[in-house]
């Protein structure tokens, strides 16, 4: 199939494919999104496209690429175009999504990413950069060392870093007298609003301390929740799409119907009226962040480690494992008692995790999950891990999904499995110490535990000394049986 998906081969579609239902060509850009990956594509793209159909015309995206032109080199020769496919038990459904204009790929040309940013019409810039793509340290603070903050301070026209980019834009539209934009972190971080402020206004001081004062008196960072299920396109899955179609689409994206999308409404410059079902905008976001964290995040990391330990590849196949669906209702439980009283139903929310993870329609891959497993821990399991601890409540199911992940990063030492991290190295050699109780003290010191780590030693190295011992399966067992 050599014909490519396109504005002009819209109308040719079969009927049965959604399409935008509006003029793209009246469409004028209102947000620029930094890291226009798959999830950014099955997610806040849609709730766009959704406002466009509506007639809100000025909020096009104007998408970068932070690394790598993949993404621009598959979309942009389609005039950013795309399916969505939701995928579940009764079937596809295909949309094609035209919230995005055109995309950019900040290496190759940073000042044009910069420029895009400052542009008055755009009044918010959205990110999906992965939690290592905040340059922290690990007690949260900005890492100055970092070899991009260095870069950026020291090459202010031509940033890499996310941070140095938001801070030259913010500089270039202050210059001109043009109102900063919003910055909206779309990122699993907790309070993903006030650390993005926190960091940029960090960054920014050490720009200068007029800018670091315009960015803490005049910049909004808005915190939201994003919830919705997108795994790793596959070659099936284009198969599929350009069959569906009729025509090639170079990078479609593959989710489940679910969507949620909860976001602190605090736009100075304007926000889009979205009304896609799913999205609330609230005063705090902060009860449904650490609900998601927790619950959905959580189990899926600790799905990760120990459905592969236990030969499976993807969540589904785990989940539906009775010893891996023991585990993790064990840790929900636990962890739903660190959560406040808020008005939310956890007990709910679990019950629509039980049916999202268990769809096998849909193949998350567990490699997947797993990656960068040093940023996604310490707030998915050892925040709650040390508050169960701290208030003397059971904490096992935590602990041992830290067992797993040593234990699933000691084979990865040894060439098994594919998820990745950016501390991989250091951490495979701190998980392959002969003495269990050496390394879960020196990976769990990693993990930022404070005054608990003593006491999440004491759990977590006699599940690591089990699964080498006996193996994953009769770990598993054990903490489940200890749980109830």
């Amino acid at each position: 199939m050599t014909e490519r998906l396109d504005t002009q081969r819209l109308a040719a579609l079969p009927a049965a494919i959604l399409r935008p239902a509006y003029d793209r060509a009246a469409v004028r850009p209102g947000i620029v999104h930094l890291g226009v990956g798959a999830f950014h594509r099955a997610h806040e793209a849609v709730a766009i496209d959704d406002c466009l159909a509506a007639g809100d015309s000025g909020w096009g995206i104007v998408a970068a690429s932070l690394r790598s032109p993949d993404t621009r080199d598959a979309l942009n020769p389609q005039d950013g175009l795309y399916t969505v496919v939701d995928r579940d038990s009764e079937g596809d459904r295909f949309r094609v999504i035209g919230a995005i204009l055109r995309v950019l790929v900040a290496p190759e040309d940073p000042a044009a990413l910069v420029a895009a940013m400052a542009d008055p019409n755009v009044r918010i810039v959205s990110l999906t950069v992965t939690e290592k793509g905040y340059t922290r340290r690990s007690d949260g603070t900005l890492d100055e060392d970092h070899p991009d903050i260095r870069h950026d301070l020291a090459e202010w026209g031509r940033p890499r870093s996310a941070l140095g980019f938001l801070a030259a834009a913010l500089e270039a539209r202050k210059a001109a007298g043009v109102p900063p934009f919003t910055a909206l972190s779309c990122d699993n971080l907790p309070s993903n609003g006030a650390t993005l402020k926190a960091l940029l206004t960090r960054f920014a001081e050490l720009r200068s301390p007029e800018l670091g004062t315009y960015v803490r008196d005049k910049v909004a960072c808005s915190s939201t929740m994003v919830d919705r299920i997108v795994p790793a396109t596959t070659d099936s899955d284009r198969a599929l799409v350009d069959d569906a179609l009729g025509v090639t689409d170079a990078w479609p994206v593959v989710t489940e119907p679910y969507y949620s999308w909860v976001i602190e409404d605090d736009f100075p410059a304007g926000r889009p009226d979205i009304r896609t079902p799913g999205v609330l905008f609230v005063e705090d976001v902060a009860p449904y962040e650490l609900m998601k964290l927790r619950l959905l995040n959580g189990a899926h990391s600790t799905l990760a480690y120990a459905g592969l330990l236990l030969g499976h590849d993807n969540v589904a196949a785990a989940f539906t494992d009775p010893d891996a669906r023991a585990l993790v209702d064990a840790l929900w439980r636990e962890s739903a008692a660190t959560l406040p009283d808020a008005g939310l139903d956890s007990d709910d929310y679990c019950a629509r995790l039980a049916i999202r993870f268990g769809n096998r329609a849909l193949r998350h891959k567990l490699d997947q999950i797993g990656t960068d497993g040093s940023e996604k821990l310490p707030q998915r399991i050892a925040m709650p891990l040390r508050e169960n601890l701290a208030a003397g409540r059971k904490a096992s199911a935590q602990a041992s999904a830290i067992a797993f992940w040593i234990a699933a990063l000691e084979r990865r030492g040894k060439g098994e499995f594919a998820f990745t991290d950016p501390r991989l190295d250091r951490l495979t050699t701190l998980a392959a110490q002969a003495d269990a109780n050496a390394a879960a003290g020196d990976i769990l010191a990693l993990l930022g535990l404070g005054d608990q780590l003593e006491a999440a030693r004491a759990l977590v190295s006699p599940v690591l000394e089990l699964i080498r011992r006996e193996g994953a399966r009769a770990a598993i067992r054990t903490v489940a049986a200890a749980s109830r």
